[in-house]
């Protein structure tokens, strides 16, 4: 059993998700116990404060997030009078989202917030370890980028194709 603990500590895809959740988390301290936004909620507020409107297709293909996770975020966020959703004229099954002005207000006290507590965490790794983390970001993505293969019916979900990540 201790072999299997060790081998999963040294695991880098493991090792990777582990990070990338610890940091997530530190980020929704800010979000989500300050303002009682999910993690989705978050990323659509985000996605849609810096744009006129978006389809549900481009919010999934935008965030690591599928349609179902989309609809009932968006569901929330409208709820709470953060964005506006209206069918789109070109395709019924197509939801259109808006952030209102509340959303966008609500977006602009929040952001500095979550990137000040990024910038102190990665202030932490110090200069020359925040420089390695960025090039290593860098040659993964394009290492992903290099070797994905094209997508097929019986090769499981889609992936998405620009993630939102500090969010």
């Amino acid at each position: 059993m201790k072999d299997e603990f060790a081998r999963l500590e040294s695991f880098f895809p493991y090792r990777l998700a582990v990070a990338a959740e610890g940091f997530s988390r530190a980020l929704a301290e800010v979000y989500g116990h300050r303002y009682g936004l999910s993690r989705e909620e978050w990323r659509l507020l985000f996605l849609l404060a810096g744009t006129e409107q978006m389809t549900s297709l481009e919010l999934s293909a935008r965030t690591t997030l599928d349609k179902v996770q989309v609809s009932r975020a968006a569901q929330r966020l409208e709820e709470k009078g953060m964005i506006s959703r209206a069918i789109a004229p070109s395709d019924r099954r197509l939801r259109l989202y808006t952030c209102t002005e509340a959303g966008r207000v609500l977006f602009a006290e929040i952001l500095p917030q979550i990137e000040a507590r990024a910038e102190a965490i990665l202030e932490a790794m110090g200069r020359e370890g925040r420089m390695a983390l960025e090039q290593g970001v860098a040659a993964l993505a394009a290492a992903l980028k290099e070797t994905a293969q094209p997508p097929a019916a019986t090769q499981g979900p889609k992936q998405p194709q620009e993630v939102s990540t500090a969010l």
